[in-house]
């Protein structure tokens, strides 16, 4: 990562206690959602987040954002400790970091108009007078190609793209240096896709945006992000430039996963690689690598030690032992492996 960070997630973990039911509701296990996330982000970058629906993606970004409380680790933004921040540090500090959800219709309120929608930050975050703020609201609708007679319409009366679009306004409305996307087009028509993330290109560059763009698409990813993670059961996996994980990917389910991707080329036929058995569940991951049981390069060592994350090629790192030992590369189980030997 050569720019400046801006965002650094040390050990993140967010675990949600399962009770075992009766009178008392004790506990008695806990969903592992996200399970010790290490992350780096530049100013002006934009970081991919990719995986299976349920590997922890979308509770990450929440964590970062705390709309979720972490169980335990750290989060800095610009060096400033978002995990120890008070009420009053924190809504100053949410200024700074947006997130655009992805289902635009829900996260919208139906009963105001699309006015009173964008203007609630302002008003609460900005001391503005009635004409100050009817221009601000004009200028964000022009910036994301919407009319100022918007401002007086329902959020029904609008397309999937156009509120998508309001809830871009939304989260620049305070002009933030953060925007965590999360699936921002997914819940939309295949032709406004490209419309919404060309507005995003753009709007990075008119005010120097750093993007967390959280995804299951690999074909939008690749074309958006500058870096990938691949995350998998709440931890990460591979991470990479996007040029390199699309053309090296080192991990066996980043592998799989990138097979999976349609070519548009019908002349040219990929490899498909189909993972064995169902995703476990976060509850009781397995032990060793996780990702183990599915995996066609497993051995036995897979399933009593957990790998950690490991530079195998510059700013290229996988947790994985397999591309380790086929690379040849000179190690010892205690440099290689979380905490040790676990079996």
């Amino acid at each position: 990562m050569a720019n400046e960070p801006l965002l650094d997630v040390k050990d993140l973990k967010k675990h949600y206690p399962v009770s075992g039911g009766g009178l008392l509701g004790l506990k008695v296990q806990a969903l592992k959602a996200v399970d010790g996330v290490d992350l780096q982000i530049g100013k002006g970058e934009t970081f991919g987040l990719v995986g299976e629906s349920g590997c922890g993606k979308t509770t990450l970004g929440r964590c970062v954002l705390r709309l979720e409380e972490p169980t335990s680790g750290r989060v800095f933004f610009e060096g400033r400790d978002v995990l120890a921040c008070n009420r009053k540090s924190l809504r100053t500090l949410r200024r700074e970091m947006q997130i655009i959800f992805q289902d635009p219709y829900s996260s919208l309120d139906p009963r105001q108009t699309i006015g009173r929608i964008i203007g609630e930050p302002l008003k609460v975050h900005r001391s503005l007078n009635k004409n100050q703020l009817q221009s601000q609201l004009e200028r964000l609708l022009e910036v994301v190609g919407m009319l100022p007679e918007h401002l007086y319409r329902y959020p029904h009366e609008f397309s999937g793209g156009q509120r998508q679009r309001v809830c871009v306004a939304r989260a620049l409305a305070l002009n933030p240096k953060l925007i965590i996307a999360d699936e921002p087009v997914s819940a939309l028509d295949v032709s406004i896709r490209a419309q919404v993330l060309n507005l995003l290109v753009e709007l990075q560059r008119q005010f120097s945006l750093t993007y967390i763009f959280i995804s299951h698409d690999l074909s939008v990813v690749r074309h958006l992000c500058d870096r990938v993670a691949v995350m998998y059961l709440g931890r990460i996996v591979e991470l990479a430039a996007s040029a390199e994980l699309y053309s090296r990917p080192l991990h066996p389910y980043t592998q799989a996963l990138l097979s999976a991707v349609p070519v548009t080329n019908p002349e040219l036929k990929r490899s498909r690689i189909h993972l064995e058995g169902d995703v476990p569940s976060p509850i009781n991951p397995p032990k060793g690598c996780t990702f183990h049981p599915r995996c066609t390069k497993r051995e036995e060592m897979c399933s009593r030690s957990v790998p950690h994350m490991n530079e195998l090629e510059p700013d290229h790192f996988v947790a994985c032992f397999y591309p380790i030992k086929k690379a040849g590369s000179s190690w010892k189980g205690a440099d290689l492996i979380e905490g040790g030997l676990n079996g």
